[in-house]
């Protein structure tokens, strides 16, 4: 699949090459040259203009009395005659055109060119009385349908003979590999294959639009109502992309230069793309060196071919450096004005490739979410958190707030697991039951070796710190788990009580006791009389 890819990469770079060398910018001068002569949809030669009518002019006088030829019933008849020492075409004894020094190609003279122009017209003109006929009609009719149907049956063809094309590759890979059983080649599918599978439909989609554009466009040549309207079209479409749309120095760049140019810059982005990733994955990787020291190697290679190709795909195109230079410009001040957070995040990017300050494999603490950096890019890295869900942070935001990076330099960091006991507890089999537990996980280190610390006296509990170090910094959450687990049996063993919060409750009268007789004798209760007064404290 990868070599698939690179292949059509490689292909799609190679087309946009040589249509930007095929169809150079138009320049603003070839626009109103030469106008085409048109026999019934099929262009015969073009006219320049003459002393007193434009080309486009003179090309309609022609067409009109072409096409009056056409629908004569008699065969059309083209003749050479020499009128005022010039070469002049007659089509059924009716003036047509003169051949001018102007209308010459290949430094043939005025007579030799209307020679040939005239064995162009007498052919096309007997073609198009032909294409009028009946029976003509009539046969071109059943050939249309034949290959609506043939193009039917292709159409919905592709996906069964491109499954069946795969899955043979497929199995023709593993049978090479000795790996042919059943279970080693599963069905083609999205679930199975679904960076393929995409791969396959987007041709499958290519291919349909590929047959149906040139059935149809066929299909319009075999008539000729039908070959006019296509060539109109076309010519309509053609006149719409290749206009000059805007003027940069002494070219002039139509729509169609523009799609070109992006093309090309697609191309480029898939082909650096792939060229990072084999750099990366093939080399970088041999080298043995740091993953965050890969990562920022990757990117600015990168970053580099893409400004280097971009350069060389603008030269092609045929932008100069000085066009460049106002581009770059009209840039600048854009992103001054309307792209500042891009530019900051972008600046903080390449500080924190080249400081490494944080790399990809980091485990670090940013805005209250924890994680691992996954990728570090241009504009922002991949923070994937405890919950395996990545966050997309800014580079400024790793400037500007507070980061903490338990792996940075060095990944080997202390963990402090607080535990408290009652009071009357043995401190010295606290001690001894904090230090088994963290010897006997296997992610505590024995070196520094762990420590307990007895921080005082609480409301409630003697609070003692266990302090265990770590070389696995994303795990620090599931060894404080394991360790009070642990901590929690090895004190039920040992008889020692993991105190609640008490709190001592003392009431007090707020009577004095010579208020209380007085109220006493008052109500006369002999209940409340028997009973004798009770200290205030």
């Amino acid at each position: 699949m990868k070599r698939l890819q690179k292949f059509a990469f490689l292909l799609l770079i190679l087309l946009g090459l040589g249509m930007s060398l095929t169809l150079s910018p138009l320049s603003a001068q070839e626009t109103d040259s030469a106008a085409p002569v048109v026999v019934s949809g099929r262009e015969i030669f073009k006219v320049t203009p003459s002393d007193r009518l434009t080309a486009d002019e003179r090309a309609e006088w022609i067409n009109l009395q072409l096409e009056k030829a056409v629908k004569a019933e008699q065969n059309a008849n083209v003749t050479l005659e020499e009128r005022n020492n010039s070469p002049t075409l007659v089509v059924n004894g009716r003036y047509l055109l003169t051949v001018t020094e102007e209308d010459t190609e290949n430094d043939r003279t005025p007579r030799e060119q209307a020679d040939i122009w005239e064995n162009r017209l007498e052919t096309a003109l007997q073609q198009a009385q032909k294409d009028r006929e009946p029976t003509y009609i009539r046969n071109r009719m059943i050939l249309a349908a034949i290959l609506l149907g043939l193009a039917i049956v292709v159409h919905w063809g592709m996906i069964p003979l491109g499954h069946y094309f795969i899955e043979w590759s497929l199995q023709r890979r593993d049978s090479w590999r000795d790996n042919s059983s059943e279970d080693n080649n599963p069905e083609f599918s999205q679930q199975n294959f679904p960076n393929l599978f995409l791969l396959f439909r987007l041709f499958i989609f290519l291919g349909r639009i590929a047959l149906w554009v040139t059935v149809l466009l066929y299909i319009a040549s075999l008539f000729s109502i039908s070959r006019q309207w296509s060539y109109w079209l076309l010519e309509s479409l053609q006149t719409t992309f290749t206009a000059p749309l805007i003027n940069l120095g002494n070219d002039s760049y139509s729509i169609l230069d523009f799609l070109i140019l992006l093309g090309l810059f697609w191309g480029l982005l898939l082909a650096t793309s792939s060229v990072t990733q084999v750099i990366k994955n093939r080399i970088l990787r041999l080298t043995r060196i740091e993953r965050g020291i890969q990562e920022a190697i990757s990117i600015v290679i990168k970053y580099s071919l893409m400004t280097l190709g971009a350069i060389i795909l603008l030269q092609i195109w045929g932008l100069n450096l000085s066009s460049i230079a106002i581009l770059g410009s009209a840039l600048g001040v854009g992103i001054g004005f309307g792209f500042q957070d891009i530019a900051k995040n972008f600046a903080s990017g390449l500080v924190l490739l080249f400081e490494r300050s944080v790399q990809v494999g980091d485990f670090i603490e940013v805005n209250d979410r924890i994680g691992t950096v996954e990728r570090v890019g241009a504009r922002s890295i991949v923070l994937r958190t405890l919950d395996q869900i990545s966050v997309i942070v800014p580079n400024s935001r790793l400037l500007e707030d507070e980061v903490i990076n338990w792996s940075h330099d060095n990944p080997i960091s202390r963990l402090h697991i607080p535990v408290g006991v009652a009071y009357g507890s043995n401190i010295q089999i606290v001690r001894n039951v904090l230090l088994q537990a963290a010897k006997e996980h296997s992610l505590v280190l024995d070196y520094p070796n762990p420590t307990v610390h007895f921080k005082g006296f609480g409301d409630s509990s003697l609070d003692f710190d266990l302090l265990v170090w770590s070389h696995e910094p994303s795990e620090q959450i599931n060894i404080s788990s394991d360790l009070y687990f642990r901590i929690e049996e090895l004190l039920r063993q040992s008889d020692v009580e993991i105190p609640f919060p008490q709190r001592d409750l003392h009431l007090r009268s707020g009577l004095s006791p010579q208020l209380e007789a007085v109220l006493l004798r008052v109500f006369g209760n002999s209940d409340v009389g028997d009973t004798p007064p009770h200290d205030a404290n």
